[in-house]
């Protein structure tokens, strides 16, 4: 009784208030220990969201950016030649909010693409996803690049090949190399992430050698063992 109490005083401050409440669930006796914890987020307009809501949300922004992995690959190369190991549909620029330069290209959501160049520099080139057009390109500090040449030795498909494998399986939002491959086994391949309406993000393999593309089961290995470990 105490429980469901605290719970809807919460809920009700939350509603009244347009703010956002999380509600913590406990029994009353200590012997008889805790009950799960109850996380209830609700929004400034009193709706609820939860994990599903924001799925939709990545989903909704994948199906609008007109540009897509391959494309945003080629113009990164264009700019900086050399090859590309990931592209990522960014939503924002988290990692540069802190500045305040004025320069709002900053903040807007971008195609960010890691390009190996041939003289073993790194760089980081943001692209439009809405026009193709260049958003502003930096050099990055990466310590794995004898890593990727290694493993992108011999191999035929490359980055913008893997995006074009994978888009069948829906729209893409990342393709990124995995040089070490499952559970380093030594086993290149192309990681590639893609959104469908009404499947939500999956997860592929694309071999970098033939283009094979296959569902990625390592997550779900990876939930099976915390599991069995439980």
């Amino acid at each position: 009784m105490k429980r469901n109490i605290v719970i809807a005083a919460v809920t009700a401050a939350a509603l009244v208030g347009g703010g956002t409440a999380t509600a913590l669930a406990t029994t009353g006796d200590d012997d008889r220990g805790t009950t799960p914890r109850a996380d209830v987020s609700v929004s400034d307009d009193g709706g609820v969201r939860d994990e599903a809501d924001d799925r939709a949300d990545d989903a909704a922004r994948a199906a609008a950016a007109k540009v897509t992995a391959a494309d945003a690959v080629a113009a990164a190369l264009a700019d900086t030649p050399g090859t590309a190991v990931s592209a990522e549909l960014d939503d924002e620029d988290d990692d540069r909010d802190g500045d305040d330069d004025g320069d709002d290209r900053r903040e807007r959501a971008a195609w960010e693409v890691d390009v190996l160049a041939g003289d073993g520099t790194w760089h980081s080139v943001r692209v439009d996803p809405a026009t193709g057009k260049l958003l502003g390109s930096e050099k990055d500090d990466e310590d794995d690049t004898a890593e990727v040449r290694a493993a992108l030795k011999g191999t035929s498909v490359d980055a913008a090949e893997a995006a074009k494998a994978a888009a069948g399986h829906g729209t893409v939002t990342s393709v990124e190399l995995d040089e070490d491959g499952h559970y380093g086994d030594g086993k290149p391949a192309w990681e590639v992430e893609t959104h469908t309406s009404g499947k939500g993000e999956q997860e592929w393999r694309v071999d970098p050698r033939t283009g094979k593309v296959t569902a990625d089961r390592s997550h779900d290995s990876d939930d099976s063992r915390d599991s069995d470990d439980d």
